[in-house]
């Protein structure tokens, strides 16, 4: 396998615009990465697409195919990868790879999304279908995914004593991140005090705890080394990357399973196995230890994320999250930075496009672009994300001289 390098990248600012089409943000932001990279969209030989469920995609989730017949009609191959939330950082995995397999030289992957209103009001899966346990605890018992945030977070509050202000100042230092970010959706700071003031959506969560949902599109155009020396832009190379599901004896909240019973405490896999996997993998690929990342941008659904996942990943010691946060080392100056960008709590999710997102903040953080959000001599980034169905994604990016 080759190396595989960023050579341009690009997003839509996040939002709501009811007027503007999918199609058109993706055929945009398309555009723009080509323009970052140097090259014409004629010489996108690939384009792999994170496929939604919610609209586009000429009714299939054909998004690749649509894009490409919009845009350039060159006879590039196209692919279309689902994953729910994770899609878009399974694009970005599975376009690496035919590059670093050799099979193409210039390769973009590509997620654009718009939203429907609220907490995702469609429960999800078939309804005519008794085994689709995702319906059953939407409709069954009424656990959208608030409901389950708020589980962990209450589950953390009771292992650790993380107190309601100190998720309140998780979401705070996301606010704040965000108000740096231009293209992100929510760029007013916020305070403890509005934190807790906000709505009560799920105790222990309150509404300014909890991503919103977001239209927006990112893309990211990848080549080999060769192609990246050619084009003479900043070298940032796609150390690591890499998909997982879940793991047997996940003790995340999921559909009860024996598996819970009979795995013991000593060999269960780590919560949200999924996403600890496939940042695992991606690390060990890049051959990266986690004392060397400098930055890391993960799906902060709520502010509980902000907290678990970083200790979940083996970054820090379980319960070590809130000292670092209160001694503001989670900040862009501090020893681990967590999502710079922002993250989904200033953007809002735009679900398979988050994942590019990501890879397209670490990918101007390598290049020190980062400009007021810029964490200082910044590296090594990973990514993070989670999807539907137990999947998750993780990118390593690393900086080249």
């Amino acid at each position: 396998m080759r190396p595989v390098f960023v050579l341009g990248v690009a997003a839509h600012t996040w939002g709501k615009f009811p007027n503007k089409p999918q199609l058109q943000m993706a055929t945009e932001t398309l555009a723009r990465a080509a323009a970052d990279a140097g090259v014409k969209l004629a010489d996108i030989e690939h384009l792999v697409a994170a496929s939604s469920r919610f609209e586009g995609g000429m009714g299939w989730g054909l998004h690749a195919n649509e894009i490409l017949q919009a845009s350039c009609e060159s006879g590039a191959s196209a692919t279309n990868v689902g994953g729910g939330c994770a899609a878009g950082g399974i694009a970005v995995h599975s376009a690496a790879q035919s590059v670093a397999s050799g099979e193409k030289e210039v390769v973009a992957a590509i997620g654009a999304e718009r939203m429907p209103k609220g907490f995702i009001p469609r429960p999800p899966g078939a309804a005519d279908d008794i085994s689709d346990s995702d319906y059953l605890r939407w409709v069954g018992i009424g656990a959208s995914n608030p409901v389950y945030w708020a589980l962990e977070a209450r589950r953390r509050m009771h292992e650790h004593g993380t107190a309601r202000e100190t998720y309140a100042k998780a979401s705070v230092l996301m606010h704040e991140n965000g108000t740096r970010n231009p293209l992100a959706r929510y760029r007013a700071p916020c305070t403890v005090g509005a934190v807790l003031a906000s709505p009560n959506v799920c105790d222990p969560l309150h509404l300014l705890e909890i991503c919103a949902v977001s239209d927006g599109a990112a893309a990211v155009i990848l080549g080999s080394e060769e192609a990246a020396r050619r084009l003479g832009v900043p070298l940032v190379e796609v150390a690591g990357s890499a998909i997982a599901t879940g793991q047997f004896g996940d003790p995340s909240i999921r559909v009860p399973t024996i598996s819970q019973n009979v795995v013991s405490e000593d060999l269960r896999p780590p919560s949200t196995s999924e996403v600890a996997g496939a940042v695992e993998a991606a690390l060990a690929q890049a051959g990266v230890e986690r004392k060397d990342v400098d930055l890391i941008e993960l799906a902060d659904n709520t502010a509980w994320h902000v907290l678990a996942w970083p200790e979940q990943f083996g970054f820090l010691e379980p319960g070590e999250a809130d000292w670092m946060l209160e001694h503001d080392e989670l900040g862009i100056g501090g020893k681990l930075p967590i999502n710079p960008s922002g993250g989904f709590l200033s953007f809002g999710e735009a679900t398979t496009a988050q994942g590019v997102l990501q890879v397209c903040e670490l990918t101007w953080q390598m290049r020190g672009q980062g400009a007021e959000r810029q964490v200082p001599d910044a590296r090594v980034g990973v990514s993070a994300v989670l999807g539907l169905g137990a999947n998750g994604a993780s990118i390593v990016l690393r900086a080249r001289d």
